[in-house]
């Protein structure tokens, strides 16, 4: 469904009224197109003294051919050592594609100021759909408690920073592990790209891969795996299988889509009922239709066989399938609630657990939830939804060591207001709400929640495991 506001506060009889009455001035997202560069204008990095994410930050603007300038010593030597062509900033006046700066050298209060003396320089030259990157260490990794205090007010920084960009910017803070430098450039290349328009104010934390397969590879000299960079970013999904469950239309589909542009074979699974929209979906992405109704008591052996037989595993897993059946508490059936838990909830669990038990789950495999922000900030009307929710960010954090010592990963995907059949049907003041209440001032795409999927399905996104990304263009609701 079009966004009228947003047409007329992008025109220019629209922007004149908008500005005066101090209205949202949603701008229109630089979304990814094939071809097109990382950054539409020079990065700008920054480092505080000490910090070690310099150098992996340069490395990856250096391989995604990103122009760069350096604002500091540190950053010039990191940029050096890097191989990263970098210059200094000459005009101050000049936009940034990017601002990023370590701040993993930070190990006490007083140190904060660097943060703030880099951005108070340059935020304001931060470009409209620029972003600004901080780098960090998560506190339980740090030496001493300074450093955790330190580091743990880095993330107040960020999301309030995120809130204070305008023309589509977005901000992010990422803590990467001592040793887990190898595993960021996916991540990096995530944040810093097009393709996470509608992600903004979010901690992502990278850690080290796992050092032991359960198959006992640690013995036979294998060690320690990192990321698997993929040989071709633009195709990182080459070779591999994908299930996408709910993928007859709206979000699954657009999952389905991406995952293939990516170079997956994609399973594309819904309930019968969808079977000529699902078909249309496998058609299009050149994959295959799989009609299943997951709550039914055969569909876990159903699925694994299918998986099994047809493709000898699977690489990527996205439990995308969910309903609504919105009611108060008090007004709310029986039904309403089993349902609604029955598809959102019992069944990923028990479709996991089948995957996971028969061993089809790949080496280095990817499972991918669809949560929602109201799992995590509720919503009225929704207690059977937002309990379904909160419960798929439990499974992945329950089940993200078990993933981990099977050298795969479990994250999570929780989508905000995103536009589709089901959020154009609701009432006119709820939905321009939904639209407004997130730092962009506008709803996503299904094409938002695609990109964050295929950035955790990615060979180089082993370093991110059981965490939840809010998909939400930094919501003013929740946490």
């Amino acid at each position: 469904m079009s966004d009228r506001y947003q047409q007329f506060a992008d025109s220019r009889p629209g922007r004149l009224v908008v500005r005066r009455l101090g209205l949202p001035q949603p701008t229109v997202l630089r979304r990814h197109e094939p071809g097109a560069p990382l950054l539409e204008a020079p990065a700008l990095l920054g480092a505080a003294p000490g910090g070690r994410l310099a150098e992996p930050a340069a490395r990856v603007l250096a391989a995604a051919g990103a122009e760069a300038w350096v604002a500091d010593r540190h950053a010039r030597r990191a940029a050096a050592d890097a191989g990263l062509a970098a210059r200094d900033r000459a005009d101050e006046t000049d936009p940034l594609g990017a601002a990023l700066f370590d701040a993993s050298g930070i190990a006490a209060s007083e140190e904060l100021r660097a943060a703030y003396e880099f951005f108070h320089a340059h935020i304001r030259q931060i470009a409209p759909s620029g972003r600004l990157l901080v780098l960090g260490t998560s506190p339980g990794a740090t030496e001493d408690a300074r450093a955790a205090v330190a580091q743990r007010a880095l993330e107040g920084f960020v999301r309030s920073a995120a809130k204070e960009l305008r023309g589509g910017a977005t901000g992010q803070l990422v803590r990467v592990a001592p040793g887990a430098e190898a595993n960021a450039e996916s991540t990096l290349r995530f944040l810093l790209s097009a393709r996470s328009a509608y992600v903004s104010g979010q901690v992502i934390d990278i850690g080290e891969t796992s050092t032991k397969s359960i198959s006992g590879d640690e013995a036979s000299g294998r060690g320690r795996l990192v990321a698997s960079a993929p040989g071709d970013w633009d195709a990182p999904l080459a070779g591999k299988v994908a299930l996408v469950t709910g993928s007859a239309r709206g979000i699954g589909a657009a999952i389905a889509e991406v995952l293939a542009r990516d170079g997956a074979h994609v399973v594309c699974l819904d309930v019968p009922a969808q079977g000529a929209d699902l078909a249309e979906t496998a058609n299009r992405v050149r994959g295959t239709a799989l009609q299943l109704d997951i709550t039914a008591e055969h569909a876990p052996g159903a699925l694994v066989d299918h998986l099994r037989e047809r493709h000898g595993g699977v690489d990527v897993v996205v439990h995308n399938a969910g309903i609504t059946r919105d009611k108060t508490l008090g007004r709310m059936s029986e039904d309403q609630w089993d349902s609604v838990l029955a598809v959102n909830l019992t069944r990923p669990e028990r479709l996991t657990a089948a995957i996971l038990d028969a061993g089809a789950l790949r080496r280095g495999g990817r499972v991918v939830c669809v949560a929602s922000v109201s799992g995590i900030a509720g919503n009225r009307g929704q207690v059977n939804y937002a309990t379904s929710k909160a419960g798929v960010i439990g499974l992945v954090e329950a089940l993200a060591p078990e993933l981990h010592r099977r050298q795969a990963t479990i994250n999570a995907v929780a989508p905000g207001f995103v536009e589709t059949r089901m959020t154009a049907a609701m009432p006119v003041a709820m939905r321009e709400a939904g639209r407004r209440m997130n730092s962009l001032a506008q709803g996503g795409q299904p094409i938002d929640v695609a990109e964050t999927v295929a950035w955790l399905a990615s060979p180089g996104s082993g370093g991110v495991n059981g965490s939840v990304v809010r998909v939400c263009g930094q919501s003013l609701i929740g946490a």
